[in-house]
């Protein structure tokens, strides 16, 4: 494959194994179940994104079973349809040049909070520092739909992660392994919030400063070790 007259196959070849290879970790960690869930990536110095095809089980993804698209949506290559939620994926990249690589899963406490409509706030310091501050809830739509791609981006904002109304959470990063990191801190999150909310008083925020200041030394400092 070239863009613009140069050849991107290392590149390309690069990124779809490491979709390969983080759609078994997802199982692994179990942030997904079967074939729920799904995550993509730029590709380098393109307009191209590498996504996982719908419907197929991650374990027995090959190299050429990832589709690639162009941020316009046009089919590039791949053996299978792209991920349903593609108009999600597109719709954040196009809106936010710095996510390198999105992440989709459907957890169980990050998805118990997405049901009840609960934003988790800004309650543990590395969700702070990944995220930015709390995850919103986005408005819900049907899954795969363009209004669904619309309402996660208004509720992402400049954050690194969102809830999905009655449907799971989005992570970003400027890679895979960030991205993925990000729905792990959610779901921890979320767990941390309703335990801490059985208790008199409920969970407490961090200041919106200290979440500021905590987010600037991630971007600055944390991410570059």
């Amino acid at each position: 494959m070239s863009y613009n007259g140069v050849e991107i196959v290392t590149e390309t070849k690069q990124i779809k194994a490491e979709i390969v290879k983080y759609g078994c970790m997802l199982l692994d960690s179990r942030l997904i179940v079967g074939t729920w869930g799904n995550l993509s990536a730029r590709i380098p110095n393109t307009d191209y994104i590498a996504i996982t095809p719908s419907g197929k089980d991650y374990r027995t993804l090959t190299l050429e079973d990832i589709a690639v698209l162009s941020l316009s949506g046009k089919f590039i290559e791949g053996n299978f349809k792209p991920s349903s939620e593609s108009a999600l994926h597109l719709e954040i990249y196009n809106a936010r040049s710095d996510i390198q690589a999105i992440v989709h899963t459907h957890s169980i406490y990050a998805t118990a909070c997405a049901v009840a409509n609960q934003a988790i706030p800004p309650i543990v310091e590395d969700l702070v520092q990944l995220v930015g501050g709390g995850v919103a809830v986005a408005e819900y739509a049907i899954c795969g739909s363009d209004q669904l791609a619309k309402n996660a981006v208004k509720a992402l904002r400049e954050n690194n992660a969102v809830l999905l109304a009655n449907h799971g959470v989005v992570g970003c990063g400027t890679n895979l392994h960030e991205a993925k990191v990000a729905c792990e801190v959610v779901e921890k999150s979320a767990q941390i919030f309703i335990c801490a909310n059985q208790f008199t008083g409920g969970a407490q925020r961090i200041n919106e400063k200290d979440v500021e200041i905590m987010h600037d030394f991630y971007l600055k400092y944390y991410r570059q070790r």
